[in-house]
């Protein structure tokens, strides 16, 4: 039965390899779990609701991923937006929550239609061979990039913005983590080299375990205060009561001094992050996998952005922002998931984590940073395929790499990327005998992308 409903063996896969790659994303994803309620609790919701909101909307959204579309992408609400939705939309701004939850459901609807019309597969198709080919390794570096930092190995600083951690100042915290992170590292890379199978999500718990170790010797040390917490899961239920508070919130939204005008801004903000975030992943994600066929298109792109669009909306129902395609789908990837196979295990496991949600957010994040370093260097090897001969390709593509993890944003990339192209080309036919067909497309992306830097 599996065989004939993902086709295990035209993707030159197997139930083992799947179910080990599901595992993979989810444990790559799992501080999702403690990072959306943590955030979005900050707009006056409930921690515990928000939490049932995102296992329940991050199930649904992969498993639609994996029936309508047979791709090993996993779906959770998306970082970022959520700070937006917490920070921006109920914080600065003082929408009520109820209202940014209306805005993330009708941002859903609105891509629904997107999908259906072929609005959002002809922006992906549009996007030229090299740029997609950067996407593909800005994302590697971008998904290096959270890795060290949930390994404690970049931190924050005042001179330079980032920089290494201070080991001996913080060893009993961030020192330890960043020794074990690196330790986690060296074990993946082994294992994969190797050709040991599931050596991704093995690190992932080898570390974790190490830690454990680590702590019960008294070399770790949780210090609440700062964020560093016990490393031992803890065994208690979740109280499923709260959940009322949030289900269906968006449809008793009370919009009085809101305004149309800005409830319009707040729409097209979540739609903009969204809309390329989502793309920017499809490509990097299927780039490393090789789903792209020779004309760079993906096959079945339409269902899984409809998976994507669904789950938006449906998420926003249950009680959380933006539900959006994972860039660390590209763990199980590295792990060999091929098909929709391994996002029915992800999608399992986040239904699972609602009985025992504190078992899952122990797993700390130097423990999934070596996945995610080591992912992004498989991710990387995208750069290779990129003609560096010719500038005005490899220049936008340059400047994609180069933004996603600096301006922190796979869509911030995408649009770098893209107004650059159009620029430069614009400027070489113009200048040059060679010319190069620009597609009507690319110019309104560019022109889109501009004006969203004048206006939102």
């Amino acid at each position: 039965m599996l065989e004939k409903l993902f086709k295990l063996s035209e993707n030159n896969t197997n139930v083992k390899t799947e179910v080990l790659a599901g595992f993979t994303t989810f444990m790559t994803m799992a501080y999702i779990l403690a990072v959306n309620p943590s955030i979005l609790s900050a707009s006056g919701m409930d921690s515990t609701a928000i939490l049932i909101a995102t296992c329940l909307a991050s199930c649904v959204g992969t498993l639609l991923m994996a029936f309508l579309a047979n791709y090993p992408f996993a779906l959770a609400p998306g970082m970022g937006l959520n700070a937006y939705f917490a920070f921006t939309v109920c914080g600065n701004l003082g929408y009520d929550w109820k209202v940014a939850l209306m805005a993330v459901f009708v941002e859903g609807l609105i891509f629904v239609v997107l999908s259906l019309t072929n609005v959002r597969e002809a922006i992906f198709n549009a996007i030229p061979s090299t740029l997609k080919k950067g996407v593909s390794a800005g994302i590697g570096l971008f998904v290096a990039f959270i890795g060290l930092q949930g390994a404690d190995l970049v931190v924050n600083s005042d001179s330079t913005l980032v920089t290494y951690t201070a080991f001996r100042a913080n060893w009993h915290t961030e020192g330890i983590c960043a020794v074990l992170a690196l330790i986690g590292l060296v074990i993946t890379i082994i294992l994969y080299v190797k050709g040991v199978m599931g050596s991704i999500l093995i690190g992932i718990i080898a570390t974790w375990v190490l830690g454990m170790i680590c702590q019960a010797i008294g070399v770790y040390v949780p210090d609440f205060e700062n964020g560093f917490y016990s490393l031992y899961p803890t065994f208690a239920m979740t109280d499923f009561s709260t959940f009322g508070q949030t289900f269906g919130a968006c449809f008793k939204a009370d919009f009085s001094g809101v305004g149309v005008a800005n409830f319009v801004v707040v729409l097209l903000s979540f739609l903009f992050v969204d809309m390329f975030d989502t793309i920017g992943t499809l490509i990097g994600c299927s780039e490393k996998a090789g789903f792209l066929d020779k004309e760079e298109k993906l096959p079945r792109i339409k269902p899984a952005l409809l998976s994507d669009a669904i789950a938006t909306s449906v998420g926003a129902i249950f009680g959380t922002s933006t539900t959006t395609t994972y860039v660390e789908s590209s763990s199980g990837i590295g792990a060999g998931g091929r098909t929709g196979l391994t996002s029915v295990v992800t999608g399992l496991l986040f239904l699972l984590a609602i009985f025992f949600a504190p078992i899952f957010t122990a797993i700390p994040g130097f423990a999934t940073a070596p996945a995610l370093i080591f992912v992004g260097f498989l991710m990387l090897g995208a750069v290779v395929k990129i003609d560096f001969s010719d500038l005005r390709e490899a220049v936008p593509a340059y400047l994609t790499i180069l933004c996603m993890p600096l301006m922190y944003s796979i869509a911030e990339g995408i649009a770098v990327g893209c107004v650059s192209y159009v620029l430069i080309n614009i400027i070489c036919n113009a200048v040059c005998e060679e010319k190069k067909k620009i597609t009507p497309l690319m110019y309104v992306l560019a022109v889109i992308f501009v004006c969203k830097y004048i206006f939102l």
